[in-house]
C-alpha cells in the first residue's frame, strides 16, 4: 500500500479522494456572492472556501504561515528524517534509553521552568472535546479548570472542520460565541465563568494539504498553530488569560526545540512578550519518556507541564517495539495504569516535572455516562474514581476527562484528596525509573474477544472519521484516534508474531479475515443496516485490513485516512 513518506509527502502515483482543488469561482451561493481566495505570494488555498472562511485565511493571516512554512519546515522535514531513523535502529534489535549525552542537563541542579501563569495554577480537571462551534461552548461551560480544544486526535481533519474551528476560536475571543441547535432551536452561549482555554494542534508528521506555500503542503503543526495564534493571542491576553497550547507526539527534545524556535519567532514577529506562549507537552510516545527532564529544559521559558498521555502511549510501546517478540501486549483493558511500564512511566513524570517546578497532569478517562442502565452507569464512574485517587496519590496536579458529566466525579476525587491548587510541592525523589522499568510488559491474557472488540472499534471509528466525526462513543467509552491506533496495532502484532489466544486459537491472517468478516455482520446489527448501508464501511473496512495485514508497520493510520476524506 502506497503511504506517506518520511516527509508526510504523498507519493504521486497513489490514487486519492481528497481536497478539492482549484479556487472557488465568484458564483453566489445562497443569494451571497461566494468568497475569493486572498491573493498572497507563494500561497495557494486547495480547499473551498465557505461564507466566513476569509475571516480567518485573511492576507496577513497567510502571509504569518508562509513565514512559518519557510522558516521552519526544513527542520520539520529534517526531524521526522531522524524519526524513521531511529525507527530503523530499533527494529534492528536496539530498545530506547536515557541518552548519555543529554545526561548533564538532567544531572544540573540548577535549572527549572519559569513561573506559571496565575490562570494554570489550578488544572484539577481538564476537558478534551473537537473544535465544532457547540462542543467549545459545552466544554468552556463543563465547570472543568480547562478546556483543551482539540484539532488533533478528537478532530477529523476536513477542510471544514480545521476552518471552521478556526472561526469559532476567533469569535470566542471576539465575545461571538453563539449556537442555535437547528432541530431543537436550544440556545448555546458561554458562561460568565468559563473554562480557560488551551488549544491543541496536529502533530509534526501531518500535513494540511488544502495550503500550499511554494507549491509545498504546509505542516498542519504550523497550520493550526499559526491562525489561532495569529488571529487570537492579543486578545486572550488582554483577556487576562494567554495563547496556550499542547503539543503532541513529540518523540525527541530537538523536536520540543522545534516548537520553542517557532515560539520565540511568532512572537517576536506580533511584538509578543518571549514566553507570553505557555504548552504542555504531552508524554505519548516511548521515546519521550526516556527524555522528560530535556524536553523540559528545551521549553523551559514556555512550559507549563507534561502530561501523561497514556493511550497513545500504549499505540506507541507497541509501535516502537514492533520488531520484538518479546513486548506483545495483552488485551488492551489488561494494560492498566498502575502497572508494569505504565506505573514506570506515570511515576517517572511525576518526578521529573515536579523537580522542575512544572505541572504532572493525568491522562484520559474515557468513560462515558451509561444511559437507562443505572447500575453500569455507577460502575463506569467508579472506574473514574479509583483512576482519579491513583492520580492524586501519585502527586499529579490535575487530569482529563471526555464527558461533562464527569467532570464533577473527578472534581470531587481532587477536592477531596488534594490541599491546594496543585501538588508542586511533592518532590517525589525517592522514586527510581531504570530503562528496564519503561519496557516492563504487563502481565496478561490474550483473548478471543479482546481480538475481535479490537476489530470493531478499529472499523466503526475509522468509518466515523471519514465521515468527519473526531471523537466517537463506542460501547461506553469514548473513543478517538488514539484508541483506534491501539485496536489496530495489537492486530497486526498479534498476526505478525502468530499469537495464541486463550482457548489455543493461532492468530494468523486467515483468522483474522474471517474474525473480521463476522464481526462486520456484527457491527450491521448493531448500528442498523440502513446506517450501516449509508456509511463509509467498505472504504473503512479496507483501510483497516491493508494496515493489519501490511508487512510493514504504518506509522499513523490517520496518514492513509487522510487521503480518504473531502
Amino acid at each position: 500500500m502506497a503511504l506517506l513518506g518520511v516527509s508526510g509527502r504523498r507519493a504521486k502515483s497513489t490514487p486519492r479522494r481528497g481536497p478539492a482543488r482549484g479556487r472557488v469561482s465568484a458564483r453566489r451561493r445562497n443569494g451571497k456572492p461566494a468568497p475569493v481566495a486572498p491573493r498572497v505570494p507563494g500561497v495557494s488555498i486547495k480547499g473551498p472556501l465557505g461564507q466566513r472562511y476569509t475571516e480567518v485565511l485573511t492576507p496577513a493571516a497567510l502571509r504569518f504561515l508562509a513565514d512559518l512554512h519557510r522558516e521552519f519546515e526544513e527542520a520539520r522535514e529534517r526531524l521526522l528524517a531522524a524519526r524513521a531513523e531511529q525507527q530503523q535502529r530499533f527494529d534492528a534489535g536496539e530498545l530506547p534509553d536515557f541518552h548519555p549525552e543529554t545526561r548533564s542537563i538532567r544531572d544540573d541542579e540548577s535549572w527549572r521552568i519559569a513561573p506559571i501563569p496565575d490562570d494554570l495554577q489550578d488544572r484539577r480537571v481538564e476537558i478534551t472535546g473537537p473544535v465544532d462551534r457547540k462542543m467549545i461552548i459545552n466544554g468552556l461551560n463543563s465547570g472543568a479548570n480547562v478546556f483543551m480544544a482539540d484539532f488533533e486526535d478528537a478532530n477529523s481533519p476536513t477542510w471544514a472542520n480545521n476552518i471552521e474551528g478556526q472561526v469559532n476560536l476567533k469569535d470566542r475571543w471576539a465575545g461571538k460565541l453563539g449556537f442555535t441547535d437547528p432541530e431543537t432551536k436550544k440556545r448555546y452561549q458561554i458562561s460568565d465563568k468559563p473554562a480557560v482555554m488551551i488549544v491543541r494542534p496536529r502533530g509534526w508528521h501531518l500535513l494540511e494539504e488544502h495550503l500550499t506555500v511554494d507549491g509545498e503542503p504546509i505542516s498542519a503543526s504550523l497550520f493550526d498553530f499559526g491562525l489561532s495564534f495569529f488571529h487570537n493571542a492579543k486578545a486572550q491576553i488582554a483577556a487576562g488569560t494567554g495563547p496556550y497550547f499542547y503539543l503532541p507526539k513529540l518523540e525527541t527534545h530537538e523536536e520540543a526545540r522545534l516548537w520553542n524556535d517557532v515560539f520565540v519567532f511568532a512572537q517576536e514577529r506580533l511584538g509578543i512578550p518571549n514566553g507570553t506562549i505557555r504548552a504542555t507537552v504531552l508524554i505519548e510516545t516511548l521515546p519521550a519518556a526516556f527524555e522528560m527532564e530535556e524536553i523540559l529544559y528545551e521549553l523551559r521559558d514556555h512550559i507549563a507541564g507534561l502530561n501523561a498521555g497514556r493511550w497513545d502511549y500504549i499505540f506507541s510501546f507497541i509501535k516502537k517495539l514492533a520488531r520484538h517478540k518479546d513486548y506483545i501486549l495483552p488485551d488492551r483493558s489488561q494494560v492498566v495504569m498502575g502497572e508494569a511500564f505504565l506505573g514506570a512511566y506515570a511515576a517517572l513524570l511525576v518526578k521529573t516535572c515536579h523537580h522542575r517546578g512544572a505541572f504532572a497532569m493525568g491522562g484520559m478517562a474515557a468513560q462515558i455516562p451509561v444511559k437507562n442502565d443505572p447500575a453500569a452507569n455507577e460502575a463506569a464512574f467508579a472506574k473514574v474514581r479509583v483512576d482519579k485517587e491513583r492520580e492524586v496519590r501519585d502527586g499529579y496536579d490535575g487530569t482529563w476527562v471526555a464527558h461533562p458529566d464527569l467532570v464533577p466525579v473527578a472534581k470531587e476525587v481532587f477536592d477531596r484528596m488534594m490541599v491546594g491548587k496543585n501538588q508542586l510541592g511533592r518532590v517525589r525523589q525517592h522514586v527510581r525509573v531504570l530503562r528496564d522499568d519503561l519496557l516492563k510488559v504487563h502481565h496478561g491474557t490474550r483473548t478471543e474477544d479482546g481480538f475481535r472488540l479490537n476489530i470493531r472499534v478499529g472499523v466503526q471509528y475509522i468509518e466515523s472519521w471519514l465521515r468527519g466525526r473526531g471523537a466517537v462513543p463506542i460501547y461506553n467509552l469514548m473513543e478517538d484516534a488514539a484508541t483506534a491506533e491501539i485496536s489496530r496495532a495489537q492486530i497486526w502484532q498479534w498476526i505478525r508474531y502468530e499469537a495464541e489466544l486463550e482457548g489455543g486459537i493461532i492468530v494468523t491472517a486467515k483468522f483474522f479475515e474471517r474474525a473480521l468478516g463476522e464481526e462486520m455482520e456484527r457491527v450491521k446489527d448493531e448500528v442498523g443496516a440502513d446506517n450501516y448501508a449509508h456509511g463509509r464501511f467498505p472504504e473503512a473496512i479496507s483501510l483497516f485490513r491493508d494496515i493489519s495485514l501490511n508487512d510493514e508497520f504504518v506509522d499513523f493510520l490517520t496518514i492513509p485516512a487522510y487521503r480518504l476524506i473531502a
